[in-house]
């Protein structure tokens, strides 16, 4: 099985985490979410679906403040890991730490 983390920023475009992880649970695939907090205005405010709808596609869900999440940990392991939508910001963030 493969392991893969799914990180929704607050980007415009929540639809494209919440398909991917549609998607993806109709695979043979353990997803780790990961949700800012402006993820969760933005999904709620560009689409119908609330977290709730999100939680339930995801095998392992993490929101914002959840600092203990076993994927915050240097050795989680993991066969990959995509940000979508990935905000300017973020992505800023991530290329230069």
């Amino acid at each position: 099985m493969r392991k893969i983390i799914v990180g929704l920023t607050g980007a415009s475009g929540s639809i494209y985490g919440y398909r991917l992880l549609e998607a993806l649970s109709k695979t043979d695939t353990e997803t780790h979410v990961i949700v800012s907090k402006w993820a969760q205005v933005t999904l709620e405010h560009e689409t119908n679906h609330k977290l709730k709808d999100l939680q339930k596609l995801a095998d392992f869900f993490y929101g914002p403040s959840d600092m203990g999440a076993p994927v915050s940990s240097g050795s989680f392991e993991t066969d990959s890991m995509v940000i979508a939508p990935c905000s300017a910001r973020s992505m800023a963030a991530i290329a230069n730490g």
